[in-house]
C-alpha cells in the first residue's frame, strides 16, 4: 500500500463492533473515518464509546462506499447481508474485511470469489479463532514437531450462563434464530464456524463430515442446535469431532459469551489441551502441552478473547502494510463455509457428507 494511513469504515455497529474497533483504534496504521448502522444513535454512541469524534456517521452504507476517505470496510451484518453488500464494496474499490461465514450458501461464495479475484483490493473473511493467542501458540508448537503428525482434533463448545457475560440484544438473537438471515443455527453454523475454521486451520480439509445436530428450547422461546456431535475425516486417516453442548446452570466466566471452548489435538508423539475461547470454567491454563513424558503449562499466554480480534486485525494491517495474504482469503473462506454446510447437511438427510476437492 501507499497510504500511510488505512482509513476505515465500519458498517454495522452492533454488540461485536466493539472487539473489531480495537486494533483499528490503537494501531498507527489505522484509523477510523466513518461509522453506519441502521439505528443511527447506535453508530453515534460507538463514535462517541471509541473517541471517533470526528468520524463521519450515516445510517446508509451507500454513504459510506461513496466516501473518498474510505479506503477500507469493515462489515459486521446479518450473514443474508453479505453478499450483496461485499459486492457493493468490491465494485467501489474498497478493500473489504468481511465478517464469518462470508455467505449463508456455496453458490453465494462462488459469486464473492469471482468478484474478489477480479479485483485489485485485498479481501478478508473476518474469523478471530485462528488468532487466540493460544491457538497461535499450538500451531507453532505442532509446526516444530512438539506432538509428532497430528492425528486427531477434538473441540468442545460448552454454552452456559454468566453472571458477567455479555447481553445479547434481543434485535441480534432474533436474526441469528432465522435460517433464512442467518444459514443455520445459532452454535453449528454460526459460531460452529469459528470451530470448523480451527480444525481447517490445524489439519487441513476435511473429506467427509457426518453430524447429529438437536435442539434446545430456551426459556425465552428461543433455541439452541444442541446437543450435537459433528466428526469429520481427513487425509490420510486423520479424524476430528465437535461437541456442542448447551448447560442452562453451568457457571461460566468471562466478560462476552457465556461459553466455553475445549480444544485437544493428538499426535504420532504428543498430545496438546487448549483451554478457554469465549469464557472460562476454572483458572485452567491457556496451554498445555504433554511430550517426551514431560507436562509443559503455558500460563504466559495472553487468553482474553478481545485478543484474537486484535490479532486478527493487526494481521490484516500488516498484510496491507507489508504485503502477503490475508487468512482468511475469500478461497480459504470458502472452504470453511463449505465444511459447516456438510454438517448442516449431514443432520438434514441423516448421512455422511462426502466433500469434493476444492476447485484450484
Amino acid at each position: 500500500m501507499t497510504r500511510q494511513t488505512i482509513r476505515v469504515g465500519i458498517i454495522g455497529t452492533g454488540r461485536i463492533s466493539d472487539l473489531h474497533a480495537i486494533e483499528y483504534i490503537q494501531n498507527p496504521f489505522s484509523q477510523i473515518t466513518a461509522l453506519c448502522d441502521q439505528d443511527l444513535n447506535l453508530a453515534k454512541a460507538r463514535a462517541e464509546k471509541w473517541g471517533c469524534l470526528d468520524a463521519a456517521v450515516t445510517n446508509d452504507c451507500e454513504d459510506i462506499l461513496a466516501r473518498d476517505d474510505v479506503d477500507l470496510v469493515e462489515l459486521l451484518l446479518p450473514h443474508n447481508l453479505h453478499l450483496p453488500i461485499a459486492l457493493k464494496a468490491i465494485k467501489a474499490e474498497k478493500i473489504v474485511s468481511l465478517q464469518k461465514p462470508m455467505c449463508i450458501n456455496l453458490d453465494e461464495a462462488d459469486q464473492l470469489v469471482a468478484a474478489t479475484r477480479a479485483s485489485p483490493k485485498p479481501f478478508k473473511v473476518f474469523e478471530n479463532f485462528i488468532f487466540h493467542p493460544p491457538v497461535m501458540k499450538a500451531k507453532a508448537l505442532i509446526d516444530e514437531g512438539a506432538i509428532g503428525e497430528p492425528l486427531s482434533i477434538r473441540i468442545k463448545s460448552n454454552s452456559g450462563k454468566g453472571k458477567t457475560a455479555w447481553e445479547i440484544p434481543s434485535s441480534a438473537d432474533a436474526w441469528r434464530q432465522d435460517k433464512e438471515t442467518s444459514g443455520g443455527g445459532p452454535l453449528v453454523f454460526d459460531d460452529g464456524h469459528h470451530k470448523f475454521a480451527l480444525a481447517w486451520y490445524l489439519m487441513g480439509n476435511p473429506e467427509e463430515v457426518h453430524s447429529f445436530i438437536h435442539h434446545t428450547q430456551r426459556q425465552d422461546g428461543g433455541f439452541l442446535d444442541a446437543p450435537s456431535l459433528i466428526s469429520f475425516r481427513f487425509q490420510n486417516g486423520k479424524i476430528g469431532n465437535l461437541e456442542v453442548v448447551y448447560s442452562p446452570e453451568l457457571e461460566i466466566s468471562g466478560y462476552y459469551y457465556a461459553q466455553d471452548d475445549r480444544v485437544e489435538i493428538t499426535g504420532t508423539h504428543g498430545i496438546i489441551w487448549i483451554n478457554g475461547g469465549h469464557g472460562r470454567i476454572g483458572e485452567t491454563p491457556p496451554l498445555v502441552l504433554y511430550s517426551k513424558s514431560n507436562i509443559t503449562e503455558y500460563r504466559d499466554v495472553a487468553m482474553g478473547w478481545e485478543q484474537s480480534f486484535i490479532q486478527s486485525t493487526r494481521h490484516f494491517l500488516n498484510v496491507l502494510k507489508d504485503g502477503g495474504e490475508p487468512i482468511l482469503t475469500a478461497r480459504q473462506g470458502r472452504q470453511v463455509l463449505k465444511f459447516a454446510l456438510a454438517a448442516e447437511e449431514s443432520a438434514h438427510k441423516g448421512q455422511s457428507i462426502r466433500l469434493q476437492e476444492e476447485l484450484s
